[in-house]
């Protein structure tokens, strides 16, 4: 039986390391809006002997979400692994300051894409022997500027304790994970300047938290 991972965020940053560290033990089904990306990852993947099916979807699309699952049940059946790192970063404000249509689609895409789709991957990752779900936590509760963004965060992660708790005894397997610090856009966007060289790589990064996910 194939093993299937989907990777939703897949074109950059640690979605694009987790789908090319998968490859070529899963067959990665790629979600990113931006087409380019997935093109490059679709690149690295074959270079290691890979195959990928690109998705170039918006997570807030609920209806080609929907289209995209029934198509994976239909070919596949099962997914093994979920990884979500599809994120909508808000730029830094403070909290009397932020602009209603970003908190809009930060709430939207961190938090109310991320329920559709737990109830989309759910029985796929159920029909799998051993199905996961992984999502990675990023938390700045409390911090000046980070209101709106981590508040959506922490909003997803606690959809994820929940789902976490509820199938502590039965399938899929849910984890959270916190990866380090990298030099990705999203952290780009809220430390400008910072010296990148001392953060860790994405795809160290991608391997370190994988070998984790069997403990």
């Amino acid at each position: 039986m194939t093993k299937i991972a989907l990777i939703t965020g897949a074109s950059r940053g640690l979605g694009f390391a987790l789908a090319e560290a998968l490859a070529p033990q899963y067959h990665i089904v790629a979600v990113a809006r931006t087409v380019g990306g997935l093109e490059d990852l679709d690149n690295r993947i074959k270079a290691r002997g890979g195959e990928a099916t690109l998705a170039p979807l918006d997570v807030n699309d609920d209806g080609a979400m929907q289209h995209l699952c029934l198509s994976i049940h239909q070919r596949w059946g099962h997914v093994d692994l979920w990884a979500h790192t599809a994120v909508h970063t808000p730029p830094l404000s403070p909290v009397p300051h932020a602009d209603s249509r970003d908190l809009a689609k930060t709430v939207e895409t961190n938090i109310t894409a991320t329920a559709r789709l737990i109830g989309y991957v759910d029985p796929l990752l159920r029909a799998a022997k051993a199905g996961q779900a992984v999502f990675f936590d990023d938390p700045h509760v409390g911090e000046k500027f980070f209101g709106a963004y981590a508040a959506s965060k922490a909003a997803q992660i606690a959809l994820a304790r929940s789902w976490e708790a509820e199938t502590a005894n039965l399938s899929p397997r849910v984890r959270i994970l916190t990866p380090g610090p990298m030099p990705t856009a999203t952290r780009a966007r809220f430390f400008p300047g910072e010296d990148r060289d001392k953060l860790s790589d994405p795809h160290l990064e991608a391997e370190r938290l994988l070998a984790g996910l069997n403990g």
